[in-house]
């Protein structure tokens, strides 16, 4: 499979479905929530979009990164959670109107961040004469055409029958899984002989970056008094990103392969980090009720 028809036409398909399909999961009262639960939202926002970009940027710098693989690394660290980080706050009980709330905040924030912090970071890793440019208000416009518009469609499905809603989005939630296996496994086949050389640049700077992420989130809300499962979703929100939606920015959007190895690696690992995460914050509440209990 081409390249070109990647990024111009399975990516962008794929974002708008899945997209879609979070947009069947909500109602208008998730947004009472935002309300509802101002510290808990605001410490989630201040970890996804200020401490989780700040932390990739450090370690791009720290481990060299090439400033191509540095800006696909800023990309994914920008992506809002998705269906991924909601899935793994339900499997560990945490708080899934918050985990819910935040992945809509964020989705509605990321397309005016993501241009803006991107070019930014092409013009301080690549240079103001590099060949990549992203024209911000163009690139705002087609995010938004690309998230908000397909949650919005989604969300007026809902409203009027939320029984097919419901049908609709569990097999979506599922497709948004395989998907990114695919799309994955297709990147890796196209860049098969640099593969070696990314994963050298790139496995540990990512595992890095998501293991601190996932953790800090987490203590960071504890740190803010906040409940343990409010705790276990801000973990999953700061550290599970959409990565069809980073793959989607650097490859469709900015029409460079290299940028979305970052996104790549990093949705592989998630997985694997996400779950030792789960079991790691499942330990601690049943840890914290038998000490209760006693």
């Amino acid at each position: 499979m081409s390249a070109s028809l990647l990024t111009t036409l399975i990516l962008p398909s794929s974002l708008f479905l899945i997209m879609f399909g979070l947009g069947l999961s909500l109602s208008f009262k998730d947004f009472y929530l935002v309300f509802k639960s101002p510290k808990a939202v605001a410490i989630g926002l201040f970890g996804q979009m200020i401490l989780l970009p700040f932390i990739a940027f450090s370690l791009a710098i720290f481990f060299g990164l090439s400033p191509e693989l540095a800006v696909g690394l800023i990309i994914i660290a920008l992506a809002p959670g998705g269906a991924t980080s909601n899935m793994y706050t339900y499997l560990s009980k945490g708080d899934v109107a918050l985990s819910i709330s935040l992945t809509v905040v964020v989705s509605a924030i990321a397309p005016f961040t993501i241009p803006i912090i991107v070019a930014l970071s092409i013009d301080y890793f690549i240079g103001s004469a590099a060949q990549i440019h992203m024209p911000i208000i163009k690139t705002i416009v087609q995010l938004l055409v690309i998230t908000i518009v397909p949650v919005a469609l989604g969300m007026i499905l809902r409203r009027g029958s939320a029984k097919l809603a419901l049908k609709i989005e569990n097999g979506i939630k599922w497709f948004s899984i395989l998907f990114l296996f695919l799309i994955v496994v297709m990147i890796a086949i196209k860049n098969g002989e640099k593969m070696l050389g990314f994963m050298n640049q790139l496995g540990v700077v990512t595992l890095t970056l998501n293991v601190v992420v996932l953790f800090l989130g987490y203590y960071l809300a504890t740190l803010w008094k906040l409940s343990h499962a409010q705790a276990t979703t801000i973990g999953f929100e700061v550290g599970i990103q959409n990565g069809t939606l980073a793959m989607f920015v650097a490859g469709t959007l900015l029409g460079n392969e290299t940028m979305m190895i970052p996104a790549m690696v990093y949705s592989i690992l998630m997985f694997f980090t996400g779950a030792t995460f789960s079991w790691w914050v499942t330990r601690n509440l049943r840890n914290k009720v038998i000490n209760e209990y006693l």
